[in-house]
């Protein structure tokens, strides 16, 4: 490891605790039953609880970092998000028409959806950075799942670029820490269906995959930026 990853692991291990909107535990950090209260205990198996309580310090003290690590990152992904979303709405601003070539090229625009790649004007680029600012906002303020398909996206790009930070610094994260933050914070997500190679899977569910409806609140509870719904 390089001074630079050394400095760039302090830096996300300092920013973890600015990521209050998600727990350790959420991000997949196995709880001690010392740290829990006796209601959180009567929530598991006398079984798991003594597995738990059975890991030894060290490796506690190296997956409590790892996870820390991960919060950190995700805190530090929103900010390079929100940035590079910024300079994709720049080049589009200069372009007449966009193509699919010119979303290919773009830094967060071009991990959406490909069929849909000559819809991502200027125009939807700055709603989906409502979206996608409304989003990482949840990550300080207290997590709420997406409210339209827009924002199941803006995660799947925030994932995306954790893992870019993740691969360029080579940090030493929690093992399949993706699938794990994807289980929590998508769960139960339709926009995993909208990057399919299938055009009958967009085609029956139209009504709710369709285009037009992704800045549209899934249920009536469900809250979308008012930017975006304009």
């Amino acid at each position: 490891m390089s001074a630079d990853d050394d400095d760039i692991t302090e830096e996300l291990l300092a920013d973890a605790g600015k990521l209050t909107g998600l727990s350790l535990e959420l991000l997949g950090l196995d709880p001690h039953p010392d740290d829990m209260t006796a209601e959180q205990r009567l929530q598991f198996d006398p079984e798991d609880l003594a597995e738990m309580a059975a890991v030894p310090p060290q490796d506690r003290q190296q997956a409590v970092r790892q996870t820390r690590l991960l919060a950190g990152l995700l805190w530090n992904s929103s900010s390079i998000l929100i940035d590079q979303l910024f300079r994709d709405l720049d080049t589009l601003s200069n372009l007449d028409t966009v193509t699919a070539a010119d979303i290919a090229g773009t830094s967060v625009l071009s991990s959406l959806p490909p069929q849909f790649a000559a819809s991502y004007d200027a125009k939807f680029t700055r709603k989906f950075i409502v979206v996608a600012a409304d989003v990482t906002a949840t990550l300080a303020r207290g997590w709420t799942t997406p409210g339209c398909l827009a924002a199941e996206l803006a995660v799947r790009c925030l994932l995306d670029q954790a893992e870019i930070t993740e691969d360029i610094y080579e940090l030493e994260l929690p093992e399949d820490w993706r699938a794990d933050v994807e289980e929590v914070l998508l769960e139960d997500a339709d926009s995993e269906a909208l990057y399919s190679d299938s055009l009958d899977v967009l085609e029956d569910d139209a009504d709710e995959l369709g285009f037009e409806q992704w800045f549209k609140p899934f249920a009536a509870g469900d809250t979308v930026p008012p930017y975006a719904c304009s």
